[in-house]
């Protein structure tokens, strides 16, 4: 397989992955975006850090994905001697990736929706 399918078969499951947390996205988006109206706060500049949030939030869970795919620890092999394991950067990446997404969510004055009881959890 060469390089060009790889990418575009990385690119389809990108995509895939993308869909399936489509309708998640939908509702957290447009929950925010109803929490700014309710604050009365209103304004493109707003939208944008909403939109923002989301692209982080993408980006987040590829992150996630990344780490649960590979391990905290990844193989690499640089020559025919020089191999071994080093820290995976998708797990320092999250930690940013999700600092950067509570500055924004500070800066629009906004809180964490409550979730929903799903019945899931029992003692």
């Amino acid at each position: 397989m060469d390089e060009i399918d790889m990418q575009g078969q990385l690119q389809a499951a990108r995509e895939k992955r993308y869909k399936s947390r489509k309708r998640k996205r939908n509702v957290i988006k447009k929950g925010l975006l109803s929490q700014l109206d309710e604050l009365g706060i209103s304004g493109k500049h707003f939208e944008d850090l909403v939109e923002d949030y989301m692209s982080l939030w993408d980006t987040k869970n590829e992150l996630i994905f990344d780490i649960e795919d590979k391990g905290v620890s990844v193989f690499y092999q640089n020559g025919a001697n020089q191999w071994g394991y080093k820290k995976n950067d998708s797990v320092a990446e999250l930690n940013r990736v999700n600092a950067q997404m509570l500055k924004i969510i500070a800066s629009l004055h906004l809180q964490p929706e409550a979730k929903e009881d799903d019945g899931d959890f029992t003692l």
